[in-house]
């Protein structure tokens, strides 16, 4: 065999193996990467200070729950406005001077993020419907830099918004003074998919967990936003 037939046999064999190599490189690459789904909570997961007693040990089929309430401009809102919608949930209340400001904050930054994304939405709810009427929501809500196509403030019975918070979203707990619906919102932001399940709980205060929610709502619209 002549030295230049050895060659461009040893040349053959070195495009094959660096194609190889690129391949395999390749693969272990996306394996290594591949987004993982993101856990579905049901009450069972979550501290009992935040569920109802009466779902405490619901271990799955946990759904966010039909519900009615008034926005800032006085419109019904209902599950039909986030129907195919990711969304963030949270509770608050206008007048509160210590986590809210840093929450709605935290919210507004969420929603600038989101702003050309039609997949995505954001919901506050009031703990204090009472005073939060309607007109004081809007002027929180001009202050706050609230989109309206994009962000819901929402008030109303006082009965469906502890019955939401303790039942579907699982996120506040109970004053325990007497009033069977009085509630403690806490700093929680939730992740809600399209089958309106909770994906994510987020500490709404902390700068690091706002990243964390915005790479998993991305995480969750690399599976179709369930």
């Amino acid at each position: 065999m002549s030295f230049l037939a050895f060659f461009k046999g040893y040349k053959n064999f070195a495009i094959f193996f660096s194609i190889l190599s690129i391949i395999i490189i390749a693969i272990i690459y996306n394996v290594l990467n591949v987004k993982q789904q993101l856990p579905v909570w049901n009450p069972s997961m979550v501290n009992q200070e935040l569920v109802d007693s009466t779902i405490q040990h619901q271990q799955k089929y946990h759904k966010i729950a039909n519900f009615s309430l008034i926005n800032q401009n006085g419109k019904t809102i209902t599950q039909d406005n986030y129907k195919d919608k990711i969304y963030v949930a949270d509770f608050f209340f206008t007048t509160c001077q210590t986590i809210c400001p840093i929450m709605t904050d935290h919210m507004y930054q969420i929603q600038k993020e989101i702003l050309n994304d039609n997949d995505v939405m954001l919901l506050s709810h009031s703990v204090t419907p009472k005073i939060d009427s309607v007109a004081q929501l809007k002027k929180y809500a001009k202050e706050k830099g609230v989109i309206d196509s994009k962000w819901n403030l929402v008030t109303g019975d006082k009965k469906q918004i502890y019955e939401l918070a303790r039942k579907s979203y699982l996120a506040v707990k109970t004053d325990g003074n007497g009033d069977q619906y009085d509630m403690i919102h806490t700093e929680n932001f939730l992740l809600i998919d399209k089958k309106r399940r909770i994906r994510g709980f987020y500490d709404g205060t902390q700068p690091e967990d706002i990243e964390r929610l915005l790479e998993d709502i991305e995480t969750l619209k690399s599976f179709g936003g369930s």
